[in-house]
């Protein structure tokens, strides 16, 4: 598919959009659907019931070979070793000086195979990274092309696994997967008990050439629950009202874990030194400048990403890096990257909303806990 002269990357899904007369739009070069119906209606069907995503453009990667763990620990934040088969790690990929190459979940199939998966817009660069590394002591295999990958999101997807792929589904943990599942119409099909709402929910890791059928399959179950078809708009609204940040927009190379509130999924005791350590333990010691904060607008607005933040002395102590009006809350939130010595939580800042200074409260990252 061609928009404006540019050529796009397809999904499994690509020929049931056109099938469907389903808008697709450029994001991040590949074609897919910002919304199927309303975003509105989308976004509360995953709060109250189910929502149904395409993210096959999402990268793949699988490391394996004896030294696996020993391998990636060197190359990630957090601790492969602390988790066992079966289970799911969030990590991030830092570079020498602690800037953020990407945040990814790697899935532990074994002691000795890895999968993991980069954003869409950072595959290319999490595989050569990984290579670049590659001392000889593993295998990788980028299977991002053979990979479709659907989200099943909302209080009622585990009725709807449950019904394609059998009961259990439900003793499934979060951060949890099978692996290798399969009925009589799909096969070696990976679930995880994993999402990017905010709600329970299930990421289904399978077949390129199944992946229609798959997405068909829940939608026939997911008809009594009233299942909805949701584009990436409702799954950016989700995931801000859930505090999980974007890559791109809140964290890049210039910003590193503890700037960007993820020192949770920094280990710092592991056998092992990982890339950057040495540049964060150095930034924990002297406290960083900048942090990222949750902020709601207390008039009216919109702050969208790239408006600059000021003090009640209107001096620039930041910028928003995330911002939309939350469906759920209707408020206007988002996150801002700002100087830390400029505000805590709580503090009122004011935000630029095209010609009007708005104030805002600074305020956690949970907004849904709020």
């Amino acid at each position: 598919m061609s928009i404006e002269g540019t050529q796009l990357k397809r999904t499994p899904l690509y020929d049931y959009y056109n099938e469907n007369n389903i808008k697709v739009v450029d994001f991040g070069s590949w074609a897919l659907p910002i919304q199927f119906t309303k975003l509105m209606e989308e976004h509360h069907a995953v709060r109250k019931s189910v929502g149904l995503f395409d993210v096959s453009h999402m990268g793949e990667i699988e490391v394996s070979g004896e030294q696996a763990t020993k391998w990636l620990n060197r190359l990630i934040t957090n601790d492969l070793a602390s988790i066992v088969p079966n289970q799911a790690i969030y990590t991030l990929v830092t570079k020498e000086d602690g800037g953020i190459l990407d945040d990814i979940i790697i899935f532990k199939k074994s002691e000795t195979s890895y999968l993991l998966t980069p954003n869409a817009s950072n595959t290319d660069k999490i595989r050569d990274w990984l290579l670049k590394h590659q001392d000889g002591s593993v295998v990788i295999n980028d299977q991002s092309l053979e990979t479709g990958l659907i989200a099943i999101q909302g209080p009622k997807a585990v009725e709807v696994v449950a019904a394609v792929f059998g009961e259990e589904v439900r003793n499934i943990k979060n951060y949890h997967f099978l692996q290798d599942v399969s009925s009589e119409e799909f096969n070696n099909v990976l679930l995880s008990r994993t999402g990017y709402t905010g709600e329970d929910g299930f990421e289904c890791y399978v077949n390129w050439n199944q992946t229609e059928a798959l997405w068909k399959a829940f939608l026939k179950e997911g008809a009594a629950h009233e299942i909805t078809e949701c584009g990436l708009g409702a799954r950016d609204t989700l995931r801000l009202e859930a505090g999980m940040p974007l890559y791109g927009n809140d964290l890049s190379e210039n910003v590193t874990p503890l700037e960007a509130g993820l020192r949770f999924a920094v280990k710092w005791d592991k056998d092992d030194t990982f890339i950057g350590q040495e540049a964060l333990e150095e930034q924990k010691e002297a406290g960083a400048e900048y942090l990222s904060r949750g902020f709601e607008l207390l008039e009216r607005g919109i702050a969208r990403e790239g408006y600059p933040v000021y003090n009640d002395q209107d001096e620039e102590i930041g910028v928003v890096t995330s911002g939309t009006k939350s469906p759920t809350l209707e408020k206007s939130i988002g996150f801002v990257r700002m100087k830390k010595a400029a505000g805590k939580l709580g503090d009122t800042v004011y935000i630029q909303v095209r010609k009007n200074r708005v104030p805002a409260k600074l305020v956690k990252k949970a907004f849904l806990k709020n």
